[in-house]
């Protein structure tokens, strides 16, 4: 069986390897494509990733679509499937009560990223608990289950911080148009949000397909805008993380989805964390993988989104290549990569 394997903390390691087949207890999953994100790439740049408690390589691929290959766990042959990445620690308050998007020790786990192996392979054992069913009509689009499930968390999170008082969710700013940004507006889109998309191309056929505000950031100064409810910061740029809290109105919240490690320092105007952030109750939050319910939603908006906006939808996956084309796919900007593991 083949399968995306890779040396955590060593320099482009990633290769096409075979593996044994899937052993122990679980529903048989065979996989049929798996999303490529900006962590995958971290992994293969030697930078992220943690190998199984055995030290072996580790398997890759965490945005899982496949189908169960036989009955059991209460799934049937030939569901359409994805399943949850983090697992919890087993000793913290957070994962004792099923939330180990939220676990309290670092300790946990994350298939294709931390001491677990990945979907990035022919057949895959999981834990019934841990998958999430997918519409039959939503097809190869549930792919995008993992992206949509941490933008559905980051706007559950945002909507209970705001509603801590009074607050309204009308004006939104997406401040980057890759996948997460790109999701993050179709979200806030289906309920209605007065979005705003901001990102370095000159224009994007898709955000304003989804009825929202493009803005080219190189040449539009974001303040120009006027203030915002909640702003989401899916590009990875820590001054622009900084910059979001200037650019909220009262009660308004800021999300950063994005991972920016560099070193640097950040500048921010003193008036606005001293001042403004205080006398109008701004909130700065980050926010990370996703719970089982926002898998569910994730998957539910999906679904809705396909029947408002399915030719949109399917050009959000601009590059589908076969997995032992896997750099083509950690390559690829402008759009959503996959691997195709199975044509089945």
């Amino acid at each position: 069986m083949q399968a995306l394997v890779t040396t955590p903390g060593e320099e482009h390691s990633t290769r096409l390897e075979s593996v044994g087949s899937p052993r122990g207890e679980g529903v048989l999953v065979r996989v049929l494509e798996v999303g490529v994100c900006g962590t995958d790439r971290e992994i293969d740049h030697g930078l992220f990733g943690v190998a199984p408690e055995d030290g072996g390589d580790l398997v890759l691929g965490h945005e899982l679509l496949g189908v169960v290959e036989r009955d059991g766990g209460g799934f049937g042959a030939g569901d359409l499937v994805t399943a949850t990445v983090r697992r919890s620690c087993g000793h913290c308050l957070a994962c004792g009560e099923g939330s180990p998007d939220s676990c309290l020790t670092g300790d946990y786990s994350e298939r294709g990223i931390t001491r677990l192996d990945g979907f990035a392979r022919e057949l895959v054992l999981e834990d019934a608990a841990q998958l999430v069913p997918v519409p039959r009509a939503l097809g190869r689009l549930g792919v995008l289950a993992e992206p949509t499930s941490i933008c559905a968390r980051a706007l559950r999170h945002a909507r209970t911080i705001g509603g801590r008082q009074p607050w309204e969710l009308s004006r939104a700013l997406v401040l980057g148009a890759g996948a997460v940004g790109l999701l993050t507006t179709l979200l806030l889109r289906l309920d209605g949000v007065e979005t705003w998309t901001a990102s370095l191309e000159e224009s994007n056929e898709l955000v304003t397909a989804l009825g929202a505000e493009y803005v080219c950031s190189g040449e539009t100064e974001l303040a120009a805008l006027g203030r915002f409810d909640l702003v989401v910061e899916a590009v990875g740029n820590a001054q622009l993380m900084a910059d979001s809290l200037g650019l909220l109105g009262r009660s308004g919240v800021a999300c950063l989805l994005g991972i920016d490690g560099r070193e640097q320092h950040v500048t921010i105007d003193g008036p606005v964390l001293g001042v403004d952030a205080i006398l109008e109750n701004r909130v700065l939050f980050g926010s990370v993988n996703a719970h089982r319910q926002d898998w569910e939603a994730g998957v539910d908006a999906l679904d809705r989104a396909r029947g408002r906006w399915q030719d949109v939808l399917e050009r959000f996956v601009s590059l589908r290549v076969p997995l032992d084309r896997f750099a083509d796919a950690f390559a690829h900007r402008g759009g959503k990569a996959t691997l195709v593991v199975s044509d089945a």
